[in-house]
């Protein structure tokens, strides 16, 4: 059963990812990467609510496993990253690497403390 919830909840999240990286897009026509960034912290940010909420297993597995899982995207912010470099573009690679590290993690840390506080 658990396997199917995750299925779901990636299933959801990959095409919102998808939704979510060509809205920014749009709005960005830079050649810095702000979409997968956006996805990539907003996802840290739920998982760290749910870790923090102590939400169910099920839960987790649909929402935290499934979701978050497809929402965001380390392939991908690899990949935008070496093309950064490739493109002559180091500095903005260096940036994308370091500003979503940083980010993520402290979206996360946010998230743990606020799911914390929710759950209490």
């Amino acid at each position: 059963m658990t396997w199917l919830l995750v299925l779901v909840g990636g299933a959801l999240g990959a095409p919102l990812r998808y939704l979510a990286d060509r809205a920014v897009r749009a709005r960005h026509g830079t050649a810095f990467p702000w979409g997968t960034l956006t996805v990539n912290v907003l996802g840290s940010l739920v998982l760290g609510v749910l870790a923090g909420a102590a939400v169910a297993a099920p839960a987790y597995a649909l929402l935290g496993t499934g979701l978050c899982g497809a929402l965001t995207t380390y392939s991908t912010f690899s990949y935008e990253t070496l093309l950064l470099t490739r493109a002559g573009t180091p500095r903005y690679a260096a940036l994308n690497a370091v500003v979503t590290v940083a980010a993520s993690l402290g979206a996360a840390a946010a998230g743990l403390a606020l799911g914390r506080a929710l759950g209490a």
